[in-house]
């Protein structure tokens, strides 16, 4: 069955048009060794894949601009034999039909085409700085086609980067890239749940991380979005947490911060609960003080507000609960001022997601906080890690929380994508304690 191409089309279109005169080279991402001859598995470049939904490896995107817009495809041959050893390629001319390009040719063929499509372009689009061999060939074609000037040939004289158009285009999400969130929200929320079901003292954590990547295959995702952090006890204060190799203890809260990619589009939830399946008390105001910090974030998501807006709502709550809980002493405003409260949450309430699970797009324009928009899609995740220390009570000791959701900017608000993973203590305690 063909696949809908209409809105890569679309896209091609549109970049064209913010383009207004040029050319512009998009490749996609470069196979990576992982040793000796065997290699990571393959991930397309985002930005090339939001422009054709093209999954091969090396190829490249030609758009050019203009009365006339064209976008061009480089891509490997059809090769029967090599597809025997690695798998299907679909060649440049059923890629031409299949992906909607105006023209697709061999990417053997790149070189002495491209030099000819520079000629005369007035500017020279590309991802500047991104690979530092992709730059040196760029640059070598930009110096073959100058070379041509005595035969009355213009080569470009701007240099833009692409990425800049193609974030602003990406941050808002259209319907079908929104439906594969949703599924990636849905297969990931179900993970979340089972992961918890699954949860008991003595496991380990790489236990419950293979819960995930069970329930992420099984259900069609691609993949993790992003190396999952299952961290038990102390290891929920390390934030980029991925050793995953300890056991887990009776008594202890287990953070998970996983999520899955499908269709190329990423989930990014955090859950925190009892290994046990019982908050202690301790625990319980620690989470009940992040989830109402994150409830106070998720209220302040809306069209016309700004980016900061929901992680100065949620700073709020957790200060003031910092200094309800005795972890730290002063005033309210002080405390904020002065940034007192960062020694127990570090780092910013949320960060855009789509292709990437912390995806394209500025955080402020002309130096002010964006403002959000209907179809943009952020995280909102704030915490609370209280490591051992002489002027902390020891029932804290060692509590990390996280609690991370996906949510979507709509016209009268937002919405939660991925809702369906329990966060409440009451609904986190049934549900464990339903486990068989």
């Amino acid at each position: 069955m063909k696949t809908d191409i209409s809105h890569y089309q679309a896209r091609r279109l549109e970049l064209a048009s913010r383009m207004a005169e040029g050319i512009a080279i998009i490749p996609t991402a470069s196979e990576k060794v992982r040793n000796r001859d065997c290699h990571y598995p393959f991930r397309f470049d985002s930005h090339f894949y939001y422009l054709c939904g093209f999954a091969e490896p090396e190829a490249v995107i030609v758009v050019i601009a203009g009365d006339t817009p064209q976008s061009l495809l480089f891509c490997r041959d059809k090769d029967p034999e090599r597809e025997i050893w690695d798998g299907f390629r679909y060649g440049p001319a059923a890629a031409q039909e299949m992906f909607g390009f105006d023209a697709a040719y061999s990417i053997h063929d790149l070189d002495q085409r491209i030099v000819e499509l520079m000629a005369d372009q007035p500017a020279l689009y590309f991802p500047v700085g991104a690979d530092a061999e992709w730059d040196s060939r760029i640059v070598g074609w930009l110096n073959q086609v100058r070379a041509q000037t005595r035969s009355g040939i213009m080569a470009p004289d701007q240099l833009r980067d692409i990425r800049q158009p193609i974030d602003e285009m990406r941050l808002i999400k259209r319907p079908e890239e929104l439906a594969l969130m949703r599924r990636a929200a849905d297969i990931s929320s179900q993970a979340h749940r089972r992961a918890m079901q699954a949860t008991r003292a003595g496991r380990f954590e790489y236990e419950i991380e293979a819960e995930f990547l069970h329930t992420f295959r099984r259900h069609g995702a691609d993949a993790p979005a992003y190396t999952s952090i299952v961290a038990g006890g102390g290891n929920a204060c390390v934030l980029h947490y991925i050793g995953n190799n300890a056991e887990l203890r009776d008594g202890d809260l287990l953070l998970i911060d996983a999520g899955c990619e499908y269709g190329g589009y990423a989930a990014d939830i955090t859950r925190t609960f009892p290994v046990n399946g019982t908050f202690t008390g301790p625990q319980k105001d620690v989470y009940q003080l992040v989830l109402d910090a994150q409830s106070a974030a998720i209220e302040q998501v809306a069209s016309g507000r700004h980016w900061n807006q929901p992680h100065e709502a949620a700073v709020k709550v957790l200060a003031q609960g910092m200094l309800d809980l005795g972890l730290l002493k002063g005033t309210l405003d002080g405390i904020i001022e002065n940034g007192d409260y960062r020694r127990f949450y570090m780092h910013r309430t949320g960060h855009w997601l789509g292709l990437d699970v912390h995806d394209a797009g500025e955080y402020k324009q002309h130096g002010h906080w964006r403002e959000l928009q209907p179809g943009m899609v952020l995280t909102v995740e704030p915490g609370c890690y209280i490591r051992p220390a002489d002027d902390v009570a020891e029932a804290f000791w060692n509590i990390g929380v996280r609690i991370e959701d996906d949510v979507l900017v709509t016209t009268d608000g937002c919405t939660v994508l991925t809702h369906d993973a329990p966060k409440s203590v009451a609904e986190i305690e049934a549900l464990m304690a339903d486990r068989t």
